[in-house]
């Protein structure tokens, strides 16, 4: 199982970690934590050292409850962002988390090599053609409604049906339109409650049936340190745990704050193997 990163083949049959960098100012662990070029750059730094093989950036929070960002503000946050790092370092692998295909075209034309989408392409109907055009690869997660009013959509008649739904759907527009290249994010956190994030862990393996790579999205989550009665600042442990958890159900990338503890979890197991 590869992906084609502007013209390089990934292989992911030994699963990757993707280190997170929020360059907004309320997101729910670090926000507002880089913010000037040496704080950017000594964080990117680490994480590439640490074993990222992707760093996923993000202008637009997707917290519960988060506030409005214009395109035109996230982009500004974002493409300098871009820029910097492309510059200091040239081979970095960098994954755009928005929803807005104006967005993703300009992140890609500046030197990005995948978009991270939380809508799938719902949000912005021109973002599935964009990709297409671009022809990056392409992460689809589950949501419903917006970050601002998704927990208020948490009912479901049967979640893994629905979900799995969600995605077959997905997926076949995105093949018509050309799109191959796709990775499959169920949405922890994203209109889900504490306990429906637990029952799509518990089956995980079940998105293996969609035939594409699955990158897990939980570091340092609600769900986890709502379960444990701490804090994001004290979910590490915790989020250690369960990233060690979805490597025995199949997941192929780890969206992951702390680059070396996640690494760490993929070495171990491979050592299982």
């Amino acid at each position: 199982m590869t992906l084609n990163c502007k013209g390089i083949l990934i292989d992911l049959t030994i699963p990757k970690v993707m280190g997170i960098l929020n360059i907004t100012p309320d997101s729910f662990y670090d926000g507002g934590r880089y913010k000037n070029e040496k704080t950017i750059l000594s964080q990117v730094e680490k994480m590439l050292n640490e074993g990222a093989t992707f760093i996923d950036v993000g202008a637009y929070s997707s917290r519960p409850g988060a506030d409005f960002v214009s395109e035109i503000e996230e982009l500004k946050r974002l493409l300098p962002v871009v820029q910097l790092l492309l510059r200091n370092f040239p081979d970095i692998l960098l994954s755009i988390d928005t929803f807005r295909s104006k967005v993703a075209k300009e992140s890609l034309e500046a030197g990005a090599a995948i978009i991270n989408d939380i809508s799938a392409g719902i949000q912005d109907g021109e973002m599935l053609p964009t990709i297409a055009k671009y022809k990056a690869p392409y992460v689809m997660m589950h949501m419903r409604g917006t970050p601002k009013t998704m927990q208020q959509h948490t009912q479901y008649d049967d979640l893994l049906i629905e979900v799995l739904s969600f995605f077959s759907e997905r997926i076949a527009v995105a093949n018509t339109l050309g799109l191959h290249d796709l990775i499959i994010d169920p949405g922890f956190g994203f209109a889900k409650t504490l306990e429906q994030n637990y029952e799509l862990l518990q089956h995980l393996d079940r998105f293996k049936t969609l035939g594409h790579p699955l990158l897990v999205g939980i570091s340092r989550k609600s769900m986890i340190y709502k379960a444990l009665g701490t804090s994001a600042q004290g979910a590490l442990n915790g989020s250690t745990a369960l990233h060690t958890y979805t490597l025995t159900k199949g997941a192929n990338i780890l969206r992951a704050h702390d680059v070396k503890e996640a690494r760490e979890c993929v070495q171990l197991m491979q050592r299982l193997i």
